[in-house]
């Protein structure tokens, strides 16, 4: 059987660990969340370098890309830079391909959807789905100067977060890992930006983020989002969201994040290295990969 581990900074709390035939491929996914220890994810990567198929790499992205350019985090890159067999996945590739597709993939579910505002929280390390979101919305809000960096900004439309992200990132290139880190289980809940959530019909980004600023009633909202627990699923619900679409399919009443399902594709595709964007078009298609649409209310 393959194996593709997750090895997040995140929170224990959300581990999880499945079986999924794919093809007749039996693949044994994993996540194993750290809680904030870096020592003890970069000897997780050190112990099973070379026992596992792929890495998922959880909590912290290794690069962001802005069209075809990327730009490396160092401080994360630290944290597996002892890794020397095992393929190294942190999301990027399905954020550009199955996040970009996720309405096209989902169009039996939900048509022709049309929206009037899109809240993207953070937009930066998930491009791709900030303009799946831009294509099928009036108009979109990116929150990453407000969220990312305490700057009380929105950004309106992708080409206005573009120039801003061209500024900034070469800049958050040499972040801290304090800085990049995106948090634990998103249980330090704090209401803010609540003008834009209550003003936007669709929000749109990673689950913590949201989790963490969301106001108590999200009455009729759709949301598109990424790694979800069973109870993450219960509180939206709660919360009177209309429709979950989780960009990544989900196990066992777990959607993982991008990265380890990524690395679970990875390890299906054997080829030792990461996938290209093509490769993992190709792949989504012959798989039947797909985002799993959710009607709450």
């Amino acid at each position: 059987m393959k194996r593709a581990v997750g090895i997040s900074l995140g929170s224990s709390k959300r581990d999880k660990k499945v079986e999924v035939n794919l093809n007749g491929v039996e693949i044994q996914v994993e996540r194993i969340g750290t809680d904030g220890d870096i020592e003890k994810a970069r000897q997780l990567y050190l112990d099973l370098d070379g026992k596992v198929d792929a890495f998922g790499v959880g909590g912290v992205d290794l690069y962001l890309r802005l069209d075809e350019r990327e730009y490396p985090l160092h401080a994360a890159l630290k944290l597996v830079s002892g890794v020397k067999q095992t393929p190294l996945c942190d999301g990027r590739g399905l954020k550009h391909t199955l996040e970009r597709r996720v309405f096209e993939l989902t169009k039996t579910e939900l048509g022709g959807v049309r929206f009037k505002q899109a809240f993207v929280p953070v937009a930066v390390d998930r491009l791709g789905l900030a303009q799946a979101v831009a294509e099928v919305s009036d108009r979109i809000v990116s929150g990453d100067l407000m969220v990312a960096l305490g700057v009380p900004i929105p950004l309106y439309g992708i080409p206005a977060f573009k120039r801003v992200a061209r500024i900034m990132l070469p800049i958050v290139s040499h972040f801290p890992m304090s800085m990049i880190f995106y948090g634990s289980d998103g249980a330090e809940h704090e209401p803010k930006y609540v003008k834009y959530f209550e003003e936007s019909d669709l929000i749109a980004g990673d689950f913590l983020f949201m989790r963490k600023y969301m106001p108590k009633t999200l009455t009729g909202k759709t949301v598109v989002t990424n790694t979800t627990t069973e109870e993450n699923i219960v509180l939206l619900k709660e919360r009177g969201v209309k429709t979950v679409i989780t960009t990544t399919p989900r196990y066992d009443g777990r959607s993982f994040g991008t990265n380890t399902t990524e690395a679970m594709l990875t390890a299906y595709a054997g080829k030792g290295r990461r996938l290209t964007d093509d490769e993992l078009n190709s792949l989504i298609d012959e798989l039947g990969l797909k985002p799993t649409v959710m009607h709450l209310n």
